[in-house]
């Protein structure tokens, strides 16, 4: 983990979510946009791990907005955290690399309560490295006008992720 890159991305996201027109954040709440929050920086939560491939069956993801959205099991991996071993369902969406919705023990404490996003590329020996200081809320945290797959049970994670964006408050 690059602790310097992650807190230059975490600056850059705050400047493009209040000055661009294409910010998730309410053109009137902007004025007030003072930064999002964040977790320190934990090294402890990047994973470099093994991609076991999934039988690329769909699963039908409920939407923030009472929708639903296709996606594709494409693989599965194995972490432990705190002791506890965990397991997340990376998901295809027809664009290279994958789709992490989940939740954890923070979703509805620190973090947004619906659950959490990452979006990776595998790398090219087979594994994939998910580092959950890049995970992030769903732009439906910022603005009602936007539809977002909601983490399905199957990547509900008992497990705390103290990593990555805290819940927002305007």
């Amino acid at each position: 983990m690059d602790t310097e890159t992650l807190l230059e991305d975490r600056r850059s996201k705050d400047e493009f979510f209040a000055t661009s027109h294409h910010s998730p954040i309410e053109h009137h709440d902007r004025h007030n946009f003072a930064g999002l929050s964040y977790f320190e920086p934990n090294p402890d939560l990047v994973f470099t791990l093994p991609a076991e491939p999934a039988d690329g069956s769909e699963v039908r993801i409920d939407t923030s907005d009472g929708q639903e959205r296709v996606f594709h099991r494409a693989a599965t991996v194995d972490f432990e955290v705190a002791g506890e071993t965990a397991t997340l369902t990376l998901y295809s969406t027809g664009q290279p690399g994958f789709f992490i919705p989940f939740r954890d023990a923070t979703s509805g404490k620190e973090t947004y309560g619906a659950g959490r996003y990452l979006d990776i590329e595998p790398n090219a020996d087979g594994t994939v490295t998910i580092d959950f200081n890049q995970s992030y809320n769903p732009s439906c945290v910022y603005n009602d006008a936007y539809s977002c797959p909601l983490p399905p049970a199957e990547n509900w994670l008992q497990v705390p992720i103290e990593a990555g964006e805290l819940d927002y408050v305007k």
